[in-house]
């Protein structure tokens, strides 16, 4: 039986990622949400909840996970971030296997993986898909979001693969510093594009 493409969309934090992949939806691509995923583990009654408070003691309530008092916990703690995502990948894992089982039809599926190559995930997707935008648009747009300082945005990109660099190890790239109409017709071509090679 044919499998369905795989594609791995990624881009760094303010790229504007979750309206492209709100794009691939339209076009009848379904999509895969890791960091959707992490905020169901993670809210109450998540199955991730008592995995977190017990590595993580008083960083969940009533609500779940506190994500404010988690980050503050792992922040700029490489072996203590680590922990986490030794607890979180593998329930992300098996939600996208899963994912993967109940789209076997489709003839394409969308996996929305912020950290694509910094994680290695790259090497379980047919074809990656970065999100861009200059970084005037990048500041601007992260600098926007309620409780973003700039120091806090800094630290974010230091985690993160530098743009340039994520644009050169992409299949395709999607660019979002355009206006939202020649994106979305970036994103149809692109589809179209694909499936054209899958007929």
């Amino acid at each position: 039986m044919k499998k369905p493409m795989i594609l791995g969309l990624t881009g760094s934090i303010g790229m504007g990622k979750s309206a492209v992949a709100a794009m691939f939806v339209d076009e009848g691509v379904p999509v895969f949400d890791a960091d959707a995923t992490v905020h169901d583990l993670q809210k109450a009654g998540g199955a991730l909840v008592p995995a977190i408070e017990a590595a993580f003691p008083g960083t969940t309530g009533p609500d779940g996970v506190d994500r404010q008092k988690l980050g503050a916990a792992v922040f700029g703690d490489r072996d203590r971030l680590a922990l986490l995502e030794s607890i979180i990948h593998p329930a992300v894992a098996e939600r996208r296997k899963a994912f993967l089982a109940s789209y076997q039809d489709a003839d394409m599926i969308l996996f929305d993986i912020p950290l694509l190559f910094e994680k290695g995930g790259q090497a379980g997707v047919d074809v990656t898909v970065v999100v861009s935008a200059p970084a005037p648009d990048q500041r601007a747009r992260v600098l926007a979001r309620p409780g973003m300082v700039p120091e806090k945005f800094e630290q974010i990109l230091k985690l993160q693969m530098p743009d340039a660099d994520k644009r050169a190890r992409a299949d395709y790239v999607i660019d979002t510093g355009q206006d939202i109409a020649a994106t979305r017709e970036d994103v149809r071509a692109l589809v179209k594009k694909l499936r054209v090679g899958l007929a």
